[in-house]
This record gives structure tokens, C-alpha cells and sequence, in this order.
């Protein structure tokens, strides 16, 4: 039999299984800006305030450094996301496209955790209040190590 016959078969099965593995993008956002990392701990979000600079596609990077479960939730403008339950010690990533200016919202969703503090704001557009962490081009601010 010819190598031809054989190994044609074999070049299409694994052209079919090709793809990308770029993080990067999502089909539904675009390319993520960039990434925010947030402390989870009891019961507080590090940082509370987060400020971008332009609408787009973001990843909240949400560590729970605390000793119970914890998770991350961002709500408004049209808005509702969120985590799965992160384990202490355990890090989750939520890719949110934030497509208008405006506040969101940001907190643990787990029975009481929001009421006791683990909640925040994430302003996007040079409309927003800033005062909190910023998060343009250059500039990002906020604990040490994050």
C-alpha cells in the first residue's frame, strides 16, 4: 500500500485537532487588557478600588488568601460574573468584558461575606472616580506583591 494513503489520514486527523491555546483573546471580548489581581481574605478585598482606564476585556485574578472559602463576583452596567468557590490557598481567574464606563460592583458572593466588607468597586473610563487602584498603561498601585 502506498505511505501516501497512510499518512494522509494521519496529516488530516491532526490538522483537525489544531487550534490555539492564546489566553490572550476571548470570541466574546477581544484581547484582555489586562490582568487584576485581587486578595480575598476575611473579610476584605485587596484592593477595594480599581480603576481603568478604558472599556475592554479584563481578568480578575482572585487569591484567596484567607483560611476559608471565599469567591469573586463583579455585577453592573449590564454586568454579572463570577468565580467558583476559590479554596483557601487556591487563585481563580474571571474574564469579564467590561464594554461601558461606569462602576461595577465587586464582592465575595458567599453567604454574608459581602456585609462584612469583602466588597469593592472597579470604575472604568476617565469619567470615574479614581482614589483607588489604577490600572492605565503605566500605572497600577496598590499592596505589595500583587
Amino acid at each position: 500500500m502506498p505511505r501516501f494513503l497512510i499518512l494522509a489520514p494521519l496529516s488530516l486527523l491532526l490538522a483537525a485537532c489544531g487550534g490555539t491555546s492564546d489566553k490572550s483573546s476571548s470570541s466574546t471580548g477581544g484581547p484582555v487588557l489586562q490582568t487584576i489581581q485581587i486578595s480575598e481574605k476575611e473579610y476584605s478585598l485587596t484592593p477595594s478600588k480599581i480603576t481603568v482606564a478604558k472599556t475592554g476585556t479584563y481578568e480578575l485574578k482572585a487569591t484567596n488568601d484567607g483560611t476559608i472559602t471565599h469567591a469573586l463576583e463583579i455585577e453592573g452596567n449590564g454586568v454579572e460574573e463570577k468565580t467558583g468557590d476559590v479554596a483557601p490557598g487556591s487563585t481563580s481567574t474571571l474574564r469579564v468584558n467590561l464594554s461601558k464606563d461606569g462602576s461595577y460592583e465587586i464582592y465575595c458572593p458567599i453567604d454574608g461575606h459581602r456585609g462584612q466588607g469583602m466588597a469593592g468597586t472597579l470604575a472604568v473610563g476617565s469619567g470615574s472616580s479614581s482614589g483607588g487602584m489604577s490600572t492605565g498603561a503605566t500605572t497600577t498601585s496598590g499592596s505589595p506583591g500583587y
